[in-house]
């Protein structure tokens, strides 16, 4: 296998989040990777895995940092890649995947039907389907962030990240049974309106949101990869739940004490370190994956944060006036 298409990130200890608060927080940037997210390892192996078995062409469904991670894997591999999105995805972002040499292709209003398209179009093609999270050598490529932890820091107390499809998260417990760190507590987090593997955890079954609701859209899909919730099940994970708002404001946080600017899904697991969450509370060393994101600027969070100000108070004015 040639060298790997993602980078080893920084993993720094972030000060802002630990003073006062009697716990180390350590930050691992993998808002720093060439794709400007975490999705790069996975997608990366998997499709270098196809190229070394004899695919010749890529097709994607993700709107987001999925289907960015394809497009940069497939210009690297000189491979032809066609990324499949749903009509919400920001035009600036279907520039960005263009920009990587993609054709890409919008069909359906949400990813689930997306996905469905891409599915069968890469089967008609004879191409190399690369989910944006639910293959084996996807959550693979992602362990390799335990790997740099451990070698940096040996093992934490507690593992904080953001949970859409569930790939991120297989592949973290993946990376802790291989080290033999099945105690290691893991922190799911979701935002309100893409929650589904808390759904899933309390229905005890696999559970399938209505709808995708909210900013966060990279963690927006309907039904977590079932391996996620099986392994939710085995191993001490912990899910949260966060607003929108934590989620934003986090962003901010983050934008003005490490200078870097980050999607709301990953405000969403930053949040729990600036809340100084409950769940964390006998843990001493954490460590927050900086999942980071493309699909986002300053401009927009402050939108966001300001949008959502207005909602609240708008909330808070109609319940005085029921209360009269």
């Amino acid at each position: 296998m040639p060298n790997a298409l993602h980078i080893r990130t920084p993993l720094i200890e972030s000060l802002a989040l630990s003073q006062g608060w009697g716990k180390q927080v350590f930050l691992k940037m993998e808002n720093l990777q060439p794709t400007g997210s975490f999705k790069i390892r996975g997608i990366g192996l998997l499709c270098q895995t196809g190229k070394a078995q004899g695919i010749r062409r890529l097709v994607s469904s993700s709107g987001g940092n999925a289907g960015y991670a394809a497009a940069y894997a497939g210009r690297k591999l000189d491979l032809p890649t066609t990324v499949f999105v749903p009509s919400t995805t920001p035009a600036e972002l279907v520039r960005h995947i263009e920009a990587q040499g993609s054709e890409v292709r919008i069909v359906g209003d949400v990813w689930d039907e997306t996905h469905e398209a891409a599915l069968r179009f890469s089967q008609e093609m004879g191409a190399l389907y690369v989910s944006p999270f639910d293959h084996p050598l996807i959550w693979q490529g992602h362990s390799t962030l335990i790997d740099e932890i451990i070698e940096e820091i040996g093992a934490p107390d507690a593992i904080v990240l953001s949970v859409g499809g569930g790939g991120l998260l297989c592949g973290i417990l993946q990376g802790l049974q291989r080290h033999n760190l099945r105690a290691i507590s893991v922190i799911a987090v979701e935002t309100e309106g893409t929650a589904s593997l808390a759904a899933s955890l309390k229905a005890g079954k696999l559970a399938t949101l209505d709808k995708i609701t909210g900013v966060a859209k990279s963690l927006g899909a309907r039904t977590v990869a079932r391996q996620a919730f099986e392994w939710s099940r085995q191993y001490p994970v912990q899910s949260v739940v966060v607003t929108d708002a934590e989620a934003i404001t986090a962003c901010l946080r983050f934008a003005d004490e490490h200078r870097c600017l980050v999607e709301p899904a990953c405000g969403a697991s930053l949040s729990v370190a600036y809340q100084r969450h409950e769940v964390l509370a006998n843990a001493h060393r954490i460590v927050v994956i900086v999942c980071g994101g493309i699909g986002t600027s300053l401009e927009m969070l402050r939108m966001w944060q300001t949008s959502l100000a207005a909602a609240v108070g708008a909330q808070d004015r109609l319940q005085t006036q029921a209360a009269q």
